[in-house]
């Protein structure tokens, strides 16, 4: 298959021809075969002459989506947002599970590993599942129940990996609990990427987390001690440490614009976006469930869910969205898209996602020219709207 576009952001990184105008790919097998810059050299299957061609958005932080709450999702819900979600231009993500206790969590991970293949081919790629907590400090807890928060005991992390084996990919923790740096290095050596959350930790401490293979930083600025001139917090070390990189929800609410544009700045090629989207998103306004707990999306249609005292709990943004907010805020298109695309394949070891490049999956996004999704590939096969002429 050829395909012929009017411009392509390949977020192949530094070293790579980036950003295509015109430019062409050659898909074969699901797999991308070749990249060229300028005029296709045959007639092209798909020409698209208006806006953009991009590798297929990941998003590591999806707690659930078209009214489907993942943590408690059966295979019909979970297949169901795994073949909508690429009208977001998602084509892999990995499904989060909020704190709840442990038997239910466990229960969540055998779930998932039975769900992880089911949408091969059909939608978009489960990589793995995110377990947000239950190890995070109460101050700090924002949507989660903290009836069900606990230190890491040494028997529940080892029950966790072995009912994750082969699915657990993140886990968000706090690492100034006891028992959290071992707890650390445990999930490391087990090969979950550790990601540092909904935390009072000083700088300090989330340096220890990173000396001890923590990688991660979820949702920046939120859940987390705030970055202060004197004590650089949780954002302070996250922005500073080139060990860390963060996740950040570029719904305009949860960070502004201007705080997000900072942050791109402090720390280039260090921030990923994620939706940190509840089964509200995609849905009209009402009530929902995230972990279990009710939560309400209100009338407002650019305001994110929140629990009935008023935190906010996840967020109903699309990843498109997120990507032309950051724009919208003076970001570049290229740093945006590599945002949303290679920053998180590389950070959970999928060099072979994220990318527009010889030998990477044929996982593609096209945006119109206002950055909203035409159409979506995964694999190769278009999964999302009409076929291009």
């Amino acid at each position: 298959m050829l395909i012929a576009a009017r411009r392509i952001v390949t977020a192949a990184g530094a070293d790579g021809p980036g950003d295509l105008r015109p430019g062409y790919l050659v898909i074969e097998d699901g797999m991308i075969a070749a990249v060229g810059a300028g005029p296709p050299p045959a007639r092209p299957d798909a020409d698209l002459t208006a806006g953009v061609l991009l590798p297929g958005f990941i998003d590591l932080q999806v707690n659930g989506y078209f009214g489907v709450d993942l943590g408690t999702a059966d295979p019909v819900g979970a297949e169901m947002v795994s073949t909508r979600l690429p009208q977001t231009g998602v084509t892999s993500y990995l499904p989060t599970i909020i704190t709840g206790p442990p038997d239910e969590l466990i229960a969540a991970l055998a779930r998932w590993r039975r769900y992880g293949a089911r949408t091969a081919g059909g939608g978009a790629r489960v990589l793995g599942v995110h377990l947000e907590g239950p190890f995070i400090a109460e101050r700090w807890c924002g949507a989660h129940n903290p009836h069900w928060i606990t230190d890491p005991d040494p028997a529940l992390v080892d029950r966790l990996i072995a009912a994750g084996a082969g699915v657990l990919r993140v886990i968000t923790l706090a690492p100034e609990l006891t028992g959290a740096l071992a707890a650390i290095g445990r999930f490391r050596a087990a090969g979950v990427a550790v990601s540092v959350g909904h935390t009072d930790a000083t700088a300090r401490q989330v340096a220890a987390a990173a000396d001890r293979g923590a990688t991660m930083v979820t949702h920046l600025f939120n859940a987390q001690r705030p970055l202060h001139h004197r004590e650089p917090g949780v954002a302070g070390q996250a922005l500073a440490d080139p060990r860390l990189t963060a996740g950040l929800i570029a719904d305009l609410h949860h960070v502004s614009g201007q705080v997000a544009a900072i942050a791109f700045a402090a720390a280039p090629g260090r921030i990923f976006l994620v939706t940190d989207a509840a089964a509200c998103a995609g849905m009209p306004p009402g009530r929902y469930l995230l972990g279990g707990e009710p939560i309400y999306l209100p009338a407002d249609g650019s305001a994110p869910p929140v629990r009935a005292d008023g935190t906010l709990a996840g967020s109903a943004l699309r990843l498109d969205r997120a990507v032309a907010n950051l724009v919208g805020a003076g970001i570049g298109l290229r740093e945006a898209v590599a945002a949303a695309t290679a920053i998180p394949a590389d950070l959970i070891g999928r060099p072979d996602l994220g990318r527009i490049a010889p030998g990477a999956a044929a996982d593609l996004t096209w945006l119109t020219d206002d950055l909203r999704v035409a159409a979506t590939w995964v694999g190769g096969r278009q999964v999302f709207g009409r076929p291009p002429r």
